[in-house]
């Protein structure tokens, strides 16, 4: 595989990951009847946020991935990163659907998250500082 089909491959991944995440949204709205916002309702409003948050992080690392590829990353750390993020994202949407957004997915996402962006931005730093045209 090269890297960017790897690269592909966790975009596609988070493509499929957005859609299943905005059909959640949708069918708790039709279910409820609520047009716009959260109608006060906790579980679309849930919902509304685990798709949200999802949409503020997933162009980040999949740019930081992308980036990784253009550097001519290990495809190790490619595929690292790219499962941590996916891996990270679905246990975030998995614990903000338990009762309350309390599910312990949420925080083990999000520090996986927090992970892949730490990892990837000083992984980036390092191949740009270090990268050799010759």
């Amino acid at each position: 595989m090269t890297t960017f089909q790897i690269v592909a491959l966790y975009a596609a991944l988070n493509l499929i990951l957005a859609c299943i995440l905005m059909l959640r949204v949708g069918s708790q709205r039709l279910n409820k009847k609520v047009s716009l916002g959260d109608g006060g309702d906790q579980d679309l409003f849930a919902r509304i946020r685990a798709h949200g948050n999802f949409i503020e992080t997933a162009p980040l690392a999949l740019i930081g991935l992308f980036a990784l590829a253009m550097m001519n990353g290990h495809v190790l750390a490619l595929h690292i990163f790219g499962a941590l993020f996916f891996l990270g994202r679905l246990l975030h949407a998995q614990g903000m659907a338990q009762a309350g957004a309390n599910g312990k997915g949420r925080g083990l996402g999000a520090m996986a998250t927090l992970l892949t962006f730490l990892g990837t931005g000083f992984y980036l730093l390092y191949l740009v500082f270090t990268f050799n045209i010759a």
